[in-house]
């Protein structure tokens, strides 16, 4: 018995998403070929919908375990299928509008590919934002990866979708795309291995991690002992930097702050996010507030409309689902002691913009202050992954404070340096003050996106 299309399309964004996650991830653009090709040929939203299902949930496979965690019941993981279903319908969307402006199949298969960048775009606005997972983190690990400071991460997207695209056609029959597409993944390759880090100013930071479970952390009051605690060894005067909400405004913990440094600071009533900047005496001299809050974690979509449902899961959970944390408006660096320091706050690392709009303003370093007990299990180097791209597209130097996650240094070649993946403590941290803009930081997603409409004009003129 034949099984229908859509299993196939099934597999073969499952096996796009497990690629992804191995060290050989640039081979996903072989099932990445594949799912296109069902797609094109017919039922095409369909196809692409069930694809992302298994594309995202292979990518985002711990979200199940987080839920199991948040509810405190195991069968409340399969809730996470429902995001791999929304995120679903987003790709069939794409699959739908392929349909109906491009009616043939070779039109339809680089239509798909100039629609996934701008569905990455698009993934990336709105207070539903969740660009997770993202195609060109399958470059990584090569010098391909370097062209994020011309494009950003879509342009590595761009390269990986035209790839998959153009073993597709090959496939047809076409041989020229895949030869265009080869020579422009040596360019970028080439181009990745002369890049060199830049030369700058050093300076010193003393990053911090802890074990505490972020579950239990109102309740038990262990944060701040324990962050006092890993600070202890921090050479005289280095700067200090803690983790998210580590310091409760209402309560003024922050007099208790060993400055000068860097924290993520909240209430305890909940409502504000922000990272500050301390001095010597625990005063406040700058402050960030988090321009992403988490879509259904921080900031509740159509609150009305949804206000019973939110009832309800705030009694399951235990959490406060009444008030959103307000996002930033805009961002600019804190100045601790003549240094311009970009922070922003854990899920902010996952965008492009919060790091690019600090160091448009003169920012030298950027610092990420987390709070990783959220994500489970390949969550954690997944976010600790995304924020390496954003010392690539900005050529600044990355530190990273966390609870539960991947503490430390990345260079500005997105490389890590100084990492403190378990157990409680620090690690001081010497980084480079850098200065200028990259292509990326002046222009942001306007050439990919120009890319995608090139991709997308030459579906139009797709015969066969």
């Amino acid at each position: 018995m034949q099984l229908p299309s859509r299993f196939h399309a099934l597999a073969a964004g499952l096996l796009t998403g497990l690629a992804t996650l191995t060290p050989a991830a640039p081979l996903a653009a072989l099932p990445l070929a594949a799912w296109l090709t069902l797609a094109a040929r017919e039922d095409t939203a369909r196809r692409m919908g069930w694809g992302a299902f298994g594309y995202v949930g292979a990518h985002l496979w711990w979200v199940m375990a987080l839920a199991a965690q948040v509810f405190g019941f195991a069968p409340a993981g399969l809730l996470a299928l429902i995001l791999y279903a929304v995120e679903g319908l987003f790709f069939a969307a794409l699959g739908w509008v392929a349909v109906r402006l491009f009616p043939t199949q070779r039109g339809r298969l680089w239509a798909l590919a100039g629609g996934w960048v701008l569905l990455e775009y698009l993934r990336t606005l709105g207070t539903l934002a969740f660009p997770w997972p993202t195609l060109g983190m399958v470059w990584l690990n090569t010098p391909v990866i370097q062209t994020a400071d011309l494009g950003g991460v879509l342009l590595a997207s761009w390269l990986a979708v035209t790839l998959a695209a153009a073993l597709a056609d090959w496939y047809a029959g076409n041989r020229r795309p895949l030869t265009f597409s080869l020579a422009l993944l040596a360019l970028a390759a080439g181009y990745g291995v002369t890049r060199t880090p830049a030369d700058g100013p050093t300076a010193r930071a003393y990053l911090t991690r802890t074990d505490v479970d972020s579950f239990s952390r109102l309740e038990g009051g262990q944060l701040l002992p324990s962050l006092l605690q890993a600070s202890a060894g921090r050479p005289p005067g280095e700067p200090v930097i803690w983790s998210e909400t580590a310091l409760l405004r209402d309560l003024n913990e922050q007099a208790l702050f060993p400055g000068p440094g860097i924290s993520g600071a909240g209430l305890y009533s909940g409502g504000l996010n922000t990272v500050i900047a301390l001095d010597g005496s625990g005063q406040v001299v700058g402050e960030n507030h988090k321009g992403r809050p988490v879509p259904f974690g921080e900031t509740f979509p159509l609150q009305q409309l949804l206000r019973p449902l939110y009832t309800v899961l705030g009694t399951l959970t235990g959490f406060d689902l009444s008030t959103s944390v307000p996002p930033a408006k805009e961002m600019v660096p804190l100045v601790l002691n003549g240094i311009r320091y970009g922070a922003y706050v854990c899920y902010d690392s996952v965008f492009s913009w919060p790091a690019r709009q600090l160091t448009r303003r003169g920012a030298e370093v950027l610092v990420n202050v987390s709070n990783d007990s959220w994500y489970a299990a390949a969550g954690v180097q997944q976010h600790f992954d995304l924020g390496r791209v954003r010392a690539i597209e900005n050529r600044r130097w990355v530190l990273r404070a966390v609870q539960r996650g991947w503490a430390g240094s990345v260079d500005d070649l997105g490389r890590p340096r100084q990492l403190l993946r378990e157990g409680q403590g620090g690690v001081s941290a010497e980084y480079r003050r850098l200065s200028g803009q990259t292509v990326y930081s002046r222009l942001g997603d306007l050439p990919v996106l120009a890319l995608s409409a090139a991709l997308l004009l030459r579906a139009r003129r797709a015969k066969t």
